[in-house]
């Protein structure tokens, strides 16, 4: 026989398995939930193989980006190099079988020197170089300013025949000057000093500064020019590019 009809009036009763899953004390806990929906450990190990390598190769905006304020710093300037330009002392007057070259200083001549050897001295302008002209009265001067200028004894000497010639011919001696520099030096040495006479070395000293320099006896032109080295120097500075610092006289 079939079961009677269910009666019409009234809520009709849910299925058999809705039943199930509305008692509170049979649904699933969370942790059920999430131990569920785990992957397989394959599955996690590749994933957290590929979290890894994203994570190194994907360089950070802060190393991709220098760091702001860091600036590259700048070059050392070259050193400067100093060039002393110093005429002899006063001569003694010649006798009649004296040769030009050949006159010694006068008293006030020796006088001279020794001021000016103190002048440089206070001014720390002491030459690791010296290119001297080989007349007597040039070569005396030097030799006072050896006894009187304290480190100018160790200081290496060169005498060159042609300062005394090439003084007197016009526009020369400051081209001679700077192939006997650059031909003496070494870029280890910063102040040179060339002693000759007129007018070749006041009309250099006016060629290299740009300025009308004059040299009377005992005087002395102190240049200055920036370089790595003495032929850089002469480059950069050319004619007219020489910083007069100042002319020495007793």
């Amino acid at each position: 026989m079939r079961p009677p009809p269910a009666p019409l009036s009234g809520r009709a009763s849910p299925p058999p398995h809705l039943l199930l899953l509305s008692n509170s004390s049979l649904a699933p806990s969370l942790p059920t939930v999430a131990a569920a929906c785990r992957m397989p450990p394959a599955a996690a190990a590749a994933a957290r193989s590929v979290s890894v390598s994203t994570a190194v190769d994907a360089p950070t905006a802060a190393a991709a980006e220098p760091a702001r304020g860091d600036a590259a710093p700048a070059p050392a300037a070259p050193p400067r190099r100093r060039l002393i330009l110093l005429r002899h002392g006063e001569s003694a007057a010649g006798e009649r079988l004296t040769r030009d070259h050949d006159r010694p200083l006068s008293k006030a001549g020796r006088a001279a020197a020794i001021s000016v050897s103190n002048k440089l001295q206070q001014m720390g302008w002491i030459p690791e170089l010296v290119l001297c002209s080989d007349a007597t009265r040039t070569k005396e001067t030097l030799k006072i300013l050896q006894d009187h200028v304290k480190g100018l004894s160790e200081a290496i000497v060169h005498f060159i025949p042609s300062f005394y010639s090439i003084a007197a011919m016009d526009g020369q001696t400051a081209e001679h000057l700077q192939k006997a520099i650059c031909q003496y030096s070494s870029d280890e040495i910063l102040t040179v000093m060339c002693m000759g006479h007129n007018k070749g070395w006041e009309e250099a000293a006016s060629m290299f500064s740009g300025d009308s320099v004059v040299l009377k006896t005992c005087n002395a032109a102190l240049l200055e020019a920036e370089g790595k080295s003495w032929v850089e120097a002469f480059s950069l500075a050319g004619l007219g590019g020489w910083k007069l610092h100042g002319i020495v006289k007793p």
